[in-house]
């Protein structure tokens, strides 16, 4: 889909240095290929890697970049921010850079953040300004405005606030922004701005690959919230047209534009869950569809956060977490007058339009066959083949057959244990009631009014012999299985099937006890449940096991007294690691 810009080079025929400061990230690609398509540019990319790396994929742009090259007409140079001789050297002889974002960003260190983000951001301002450079147009996320757990409406520029950020880099980019804005007018320097909000497009790497992976993890059944609020989101092409129209507002609109930080939107606000179903459903994936209370999803936050701190993991991002907290749960629109005004933009890619493309280009992240059992029935979920036999019954295939099971069953618990009679009077008074139903109902007449009564065939009270073969072998299997379970313990092997009997042991004990029929009704109602909300959530009960089961076993490995994480590790349930006792997972 083609941009529409008639942007000139500044000096009539003569083409002018850019450089693209993040030119091999995500926006930094976009910016540098429609660059080139202008043909008005002589275009430098430096970014944060070694060497330039062109992906033999044309959608990514490098083509273009490729024959630029090839031509002339783009040159590469490698840039680290935290060098400003590097930098110095990459804007020398430009006259518009364009300070796009980090590509390696570090997120669990906070110095080297710092260092790349802020410091960074002082080292391009100084470098420009020593190099006489004209322009320098820093894009800077939606982000910066932040307003705690509050809904932002419609807010434009003008919105000030001055929160505590929800994650690191945020407030780090805040910084960042201020200080180009700061500089301008300073040594002939014009700055400004942009602020596109959850940006998206071929070639993104934060939040679609994001969203694919909650889907592939199973969370992203859950809504979190009412799933009513909505959210600004921005195609990549439309940012990197408000990039252009910037530079040419800074020579023709200097007083309304330089020194600003400007709001970027597709103008279609819409519900973030809305955007989140479309793009998953457009890889294959599950629509989110289970709303859960916002408040409880930031406790759960705050207790892991707190747990990964005690036990000093990096496995766990709490700032992205936050993030997509605020984002998931809260309003965030965006007024773009002022940049329709000033700078001339307005969105050349519709959101529909956007998203469709998007979806196209993340073919590869498609729902693959390790998923396919949501979209294909015939593939046995684990609670089905655990169940075997009695899956049709416990997992509600067969409602009337479940439903017939599950009221028989409440009925012989009651006659058994809420009767107050005991078992063997229990037990003669229902054979003496079956005996007088099926006598009874041997007697009744072919036909009663002009209802047919169908006669029970003697060949249903008969047990067949494989039936009775199978009966067997499974009563010597529970027997064989027992008598080699004693013979391990009696041995000394088997540790953690010692600690299996122990457990289930105490178990019997309790429940006899306390109330046979307390514990019987509880089996009754789980299995009845359980399974089935199993099978429908299984993913997500399988990570959530999983997490509490390392966290769990983290806390034992952090608190365990020395002797016995020894005797641990004797027994091979602990390892050493790096001079650490760890958890022996696979």
């Amino acid at each position: 889909m083609a941009i529409v810009d008639d942007l000139i080079s500044p000096g009539g025929g003569q083409r002018a240095c850019v450089v693209v400061l993040g030119g091999r990230g995500f926006l930094g690609r976009s910016l540098v290929t429609r660059l080139l398509q202008l043909g008005d540019w002589i275009v430098r990319v430096a970014d944060s890697t070694h060497s330039l790396q062109l992906d033999a994929d044309s959608n990514h742009g490098d083509s273009v970049l490729r024959d630029a090259l090839a031509s002339g007409f783009a040159s590469y140079c490698q840039v680290d921010v935290r060098d400003p001789s590097q930098i110095t050297k990459a804007v020398e002889g430009s006259s518009v850079v364009f300070y796009m974002e980090a590509t390696d960003l570090p997120k669990h260190d906070f110095y080297d953040c710092y260092m790349l983000i802020v410091q960074g951001a002082k080292n391009v301002i100084n470098a420009c300004q020593e190099c006489k450079v004209r322009q320098l147009i820093y894009n800077s996320p939606a982000d910066v405005i932040f307003y705690g757990s509050r809904d932002i409406c419609n807010r434009d520029e003008s919105f000030l606030c001055h929160w505590k950020f929800a994650d690191m880099l945020s407030d780090l980019k805040a910084q960042a922004e201020a200080l180009v804005l700061y500089a301008n007018n300073i040594g002939g320097l014009l700055t400004c701005a942009l602020r596109p909000s959850n940006v998206f497009g071929p070639g993104d790497t934060q939040l679609v690959p994001f969203l694919v992976n909650l889907a592939r993890s199973g969370w992203a059944k859950f809504i979190i919230g009412s799933g009513d609020n909505m959210s600004d989101f921005t195609y990549a092409e439309n940012v990197t047209h408000a990039h252009i129209c910037a530079a040419k507002a800074l020579d023709s609109q200097m007083i309304s534009v330089a020194g600003k930080a400007f709001f970027i939107t597709n103008l279609e606000p819409m519900k973030f869950w809305e955007f989140v179903s479309l793009i998953l459903e457009g890889l294959g994936y599950q629509r989110p569809s289970i709303k859960v209370p916002a408040r409880i999803v930031s406790y759960v936050l705050l207790v892991v956060e707190w747990i990964r701190g005690k036990l000093g993991s990096r496995k766990y991002n709490h700032d992205i977490s936050a993030r997509f907290f605020h984002l998931a749960s809260c309003t965030r629109t965006f007024n773009c007058s002022a940049a329709q005004k000033y700078i001339g933009y307005s969105p050349v890619v519709s959101l529909e339009d956007g998203i469709r493309l998007t979806i196209e280009s993340f073919s590869h992240l498609a729902k693959d066959s390790s998923f396919g059992r949501f979209l294909n029935f015939e593939d046995q979920s684990k609670a089905e083949k655990l169940l075997g036999s009695v899956s049709d019954i416990l997992l509600w295939r067969d409602e009337k057959k479940t439903f017939t099971c599950f009221v028989a069953l409440v009925l012989l618990f009651y006659w058994f244990l809420l009767s107050g009679k005991t078992f063997a009077s229990s037990t003669a008074n229902l054979l003496l009631l079956v005996t007088t139903i099926l006598y009874g109902y041997a007697n009744l007449p072919p036909k009663i009014s002009s209802f047919n009564t169908p006669k029970i065939s003697l060949s249903s009270f008969e047990i067949s012999e494989n039936s009775v073969r199978d009966s067997i072998m499974s009563i010597a299997c529970l027997w064989n299985r027992g008598h080699h379970t004693i013979r391990s313990l009696a041995q000394g092997e088997g540790w953690n099937k010692f600690f299996q009997v122990v457990l289930f042991l105490y178990f019997v004990k309790r429940i006899l006890v306390e109330s046979l029929a307390v514990a019987i009704g509880l089996a009754l109602v789980f299995a009845f449940t359980a399974f089935f909300v199993y099978e429908q959530y299984e993913s997500e009960i399988d990570g959530l096991t999983a997490m509490l089961f390392s966290l769990t076993k983290g806390l034992l490995t952090s608190y365990v007294p020395a002797s016995m994480t020894s005797f641990l590790q004797n027994r091979g349930v602990l390892r050493k690691e790096n001079g650490k006792v760890v958890n022996d997972e696979k």
